[in-house]
């Protein structure tokens, strides 16, 4: 991880993003304290996997034996002890 003071960042952002871009992290600094940073952005899952995390979800809900999801109940639960 490399650490840039905020006033070269600004002039070298440029090459700052390359460096991200290739899997780097940047901190910026002002007066030697960390005030950001430059990540690579997260990968976003596919619809494939999103429903794939579904379906291992909801096979372990039904292996566990949870039954219905009771909204009321839920809703009674989270009301208890409120004015």
């Amino acid at each position: 991880m490399r650490e840039i003071g905020a006033f070269e960042a600004k002039n070298r952002l440029g090459q700052l993003l390359d460096l991200v871009e290739h899997g780097e992290e940047v901190t910026i600094t002002r007066h030697g304290k960390p005030v950001a940073r430059l990540v690579p952005p997260r990968a976003v899952p596919t619809r494939d996997e999103a429903r794939a995390a579904v379906r291992r979800i909801r096979e372990r809900a039904e292996q566990r034996r949870f039954g219905r999801f009771d909204w009321a109940e839920w809703k009674s639960f989270r009301d208890e002890g409120r004015p």
